[in-house]
């Protein structure tokens, strides 16, 4: 039987995150890097949080160098994690990446090379080798499942959007999986308030595109604290905003309904990115456990896309206080 692993495991690593948590990009090292006059300026700014040069000018590279640093994040956490099926949590998103990727370049009749990520948990090349020969059986969790089943549904319906939804629903499950493994019910809670976010996404997609109650069944996911039902309610005229209230989504629900009426799903989006890191941010005031972990993971995934949003608006020449309005709330 496998040692049951304790709160107390995770001193060595909660002090290490601690310390780490000082070089996250918080709001006034972003503040910093808005008002930074010269790239030069950004670039020493970066490097004191221990990025490489990176250039919005060139998203490829740039984006690579992000995924350089999120790996070494990966390796050096590993070393002293009591745990690593933490690791695999939050390497899920990028077999499901690669999924999609491999799907849309055989459709094509493409190499898929340029689009895959190396932070999953298995190789690229072996989920686009098991695409090709349809022996899905070395693959992690769901993932060979929900590779043939959006293969099926590609070839029989041609909308890759239908894919993705298939992809996106066992890739959540996958999550869930992962998440009950570990027994953490941090892990499991944010997980949840994840779900509710992306379910109340694709309610408000729904009702602003006119579609009806049918089409959202299909996009909806499992496992978050609202269930589908009281979701589906609101698509056929039950309150969103009361559906909402008593949860952390409430001030997203609220944009989510200006949205439905035609206001910009810019301040949505982002209100629901921040509710999530607001239920994240309980972590910071855990001692030890694995709680700061998952917090400090998660708090990084929400820099790099921060680190995106605000090189590529500079690129694009829009002002500090515009891109100000797309950055979301950080960790610290």
């Amino acid at each position: 039987m496998a040692k049951k692993i304790k709160d107390t495991d995770y001193l060595a690593i909660s002090t290490r995150i601690r310390a780490m948590e000082n070089g996250l990009l918080n709001r006034e090292r972003l503040e910093q890097l808005l008002d930074a006059h010269t790239e030069e300026d950004v670039s020493k700014l970066l490097q004191e949080c221990g990025y490489p040069d990176l250039d919005p000018h060139h998203p490829d590279a740039m984006d690579a160098a992000i995924a350089a640093v999120r790996e070494d994040t990966f390796r050096d956490l590993a070393d002293g994690m009591p745990d690593t099926r933490y690791l695999d949590f939050f390497r899920v998103e990028y077999d499901y990446h690669n999924a999609k990727a491999a799907l849309k370049a055989s459709a094509l009749d493409k190499r898929p090379d340029g689009m895959f990520s190396g932070l999953g948990r298995v190789a690229a090349a072996d989920v686009a080798e098991a695409l090709r020969t349809g022996d899905y059986d070395n693959l992690p969790g769901k993932l060979g499942l929900a590779l043939a089943e959006a293969k099926e549904v590609l070839e029989t319906t041609r909308d890759p959007q239908l894919s993705d939804i298939t992809l996106d629903r066992y890739m959540y499950a996958d999550l869930c999986g992962v998440a009950d493994e570990t027994g953490s019910a941090f892990l499991q809670n944010y997980l949840k308030i994840r779900i509710d976010a992306e379910n109340l996404r694709a309610l408000v997609r729904t009702l602003r595109m006119g579609r009806n109650a049918d089409f959202l069944r299909v996009a909806l996911l499992d496992g978050g604290t609202i269930d589908a039902e009281s979701v589906l309610a609101v698509a056929n005229g039950a309150s969103m905003a009361e559906l909402y209230a008593p949860t952390p989504l409430a001030a997203a629900a609220e944009r989510g309904a200006e949205a439905v009426k035609g206001a910009n799903l810019t301040a949505f989006e982002k209100c629901c990115d921040d509710a999530v890191m607001e239920t994240l941010s309980a972590a910071q005031f855990v001692p030890f456990g694995d709680a700061p972990l998952i917090g400090y993971l998660a708090a990084k995934e929400t820099e790099y896309r921060n680190l995106r949003i605000l090189l590529s608006g500079r690129a694009a020449g829009l002002s500090a206080d515009v891109i100000r309005t797309r950055l979301r709330a950080g960790y610290v």
